[in-house]
C-alpha cells in the first residue's frame, strides 16, 4: 500500500509494508521528491530514529535505469 500527497514544495510518497506470509513488517518508507533532489526516510527500529538518504536527480535517473538492466557496471553517455 502507498499514499501520495502533494505539498507546497514536494511530492510525498509513503510506502506502507504489507508483509506477505509471516514475514516481519518493516517501517514505512517516506519519499520526498523536491525540484533538485529526492529524499528517502525510514525509522531505524534499533535506534527509533529516522535515517534519511538524499539522491540527486542524476542518481535517481541512474537508479530508475538500473532497475531494468542486468548485473554489471554502467556509465550513461550524453546523446
Amino acid at each position: 500500500m502507498f499514499t501520495i500527497e502533494h505539498d507546497f514544495d514536494a511530492t510525498v510518497v509513503t510506502l506502507v509494508d504489507e508483509a506477505e506470509d509471516d514475514a516481519p513488517f518493516r517501517e514505512d518508507v517516506i519519499i520526498n521528491a523536491f525540484e533538485d533532489c529526492v529524499t528517502v526516510t525510514q525509522v531505524d527500529p534499533r535506534t527509533d530514529m529516522p535515517v534519511t538518504v538524499t539522491l540527486s536527480m542524476s542518481q535517481l535517473r541512474d537508479l530508475s535505469m538500473a532497475l531494468d538492466l542486468p548485473e554489471g557496471a554502467y556509465r550513461l553517455r550524453p546523446e
